[in-house]
């Protein structure tokens, strides 16, 4: 194998990594809330958690899609304002 091809491969397989990670934190956040809407518990604008899906999923990205670190990032971020819509004393200690 040459240089070139060694290269690409590890591209690839970096690329395919950050996807199967982008994917699970999609899973994440899908399955958040839904637990929170199974327990009537609020979770936060709608747009918040439409907009990170369709950022995920449409081909307009702040990075070229090989690099999923963007949307990665908006996922997290998705997540992270799902639980901080919880009540402080509602808070379960483990959501899925």
């Amino acid at each position: 194998m040459d240089s070139t091809t060694t290269l690409l491969l590890i591209a690839g397989v970096l690329a395919a990594v950050l996807l199967a990670g982008a994917v699970a934190l999609l899973v994440r956040l899908v399955r958040t809330r839904r637990a929170l809407l199974r327990a009537g518990l609020p979770t936060g604008p709608r747009w918040v958690f439409w907009g990170a899906v369709a950022y995920l999923v449409l081909p307009t990205d702040l990075l070229p899609d090989p690099v999923y670190l963007d949307d990665i990032g908006v996922l997290l971020l998705a997540l992270r304002s799902l639980r901080s819509a919880l009540p402080a004393s509602s808070e379960p200690t483990r959501l899925p």
